[in-house]
């Protein structure tokens, strides 16, 4: 039996290497997105896409219609990528604070779709039943975060990841069951697939081949690590 290529590994990398803002979005995406049923015509929101190549994924291999929305990447710039590659028609570039209340109608997407994002505002038991009824009944939410393959007893930070540690790492770094727990009080909801993801190692390693400097202090952080500590959380489910 023929295995398909997956999408990310036959893509340009080099146009991959100069847009990545983490762990490869792509990868993450194309895992993510494998869980879903997407078919093309559907309504996607892509929160907190970053430079869009999560997004590229999903209008390219589903023909999904993305709304590509961050509050860090101008939609100017997300749009002349998309133009570029010719996907101004199916991709929407947007600015938005996931923080506040997000400019769409109720039931409009039938996907909201978040990779290496949503750890940085999601980490409330608000935020997902703020979130959710923009999404159709009957449709889905999936999300991918970095995450820990256990909760810090005490909280404690072991010593080797010390030096890289940041106080904001405390609210926005936890395990699959502490996710999956914060997920289950959310009304309205059917819990999906919950699990770590396989591609963690890959899409940590493609990212330390970047150029971003911000990729180049993760190194010895990601060294120190060891595989260890860090997971990467998927979290599905659907609205009911």
């Amino acid at each position: 039996m023929t295995i398909a290529t997956p999408f990310t590994d036959s893509y340009d990398k080099a146009f991959l290497l100069e847009t990545m803002m983490g762990p490869n979005a792509m990868r993450v995406a194309e895992e993510l997105a494998s869980f879903l049923p997407l078919r093309e015509g559907m309504r996607v929101l892509d929160l907190g896409c970053g430079m869009g190549i999560s997004s590229i994924l999903l209008a390219r291999k589903f023909g999904v219609t993305v709304f590509a929305a961050d509050l860090w990447i101008t939609p100017t710039d997300n749009f002349r990528r998309f133009e570029a590659l010719g996907l101004g028609e199916r991709i929407v570039p947007l600015s938005v604070d996931a923080t506040r209340e997000l400019p769409f109608a109720e039931g409009y997407f039938d996907v909201l779709f978040s990779v290496d994002a949503y750890h940085y505002f999601g980490a409330d038991e608000a935020v997902l039943p703020r979130l959710l009824p923009l999404v159709r009944p009957g449709g889905h939410v999936a999300v991918a975060v970095p995450g820990l393959l256990r909760e810090l007893p005490g909280g404690e930070v072991p010593e080797e990841l010390r030096p890289f540690w940041v106080p904001e790492m405390n609210d926005q770094f936890h395990s699959l069951p502490w996710w999956r727990a914060l997920w289950e009080r959310a009304a309205g909801l059917r819990l999906g697939p919950c699990r770590e993801m396989d591609c963690l190692r890959r899409a940590w390693d493609d990212w330390l081949e970047s150029p971003n400097p911000y990729a180049r202090q993760d190194v010895p952080m990601m060294q120190a690590e060891g595989g260890k500590y860090f997971s990467l959380v998927q979290l599905c489910g659907q609205r009911i």
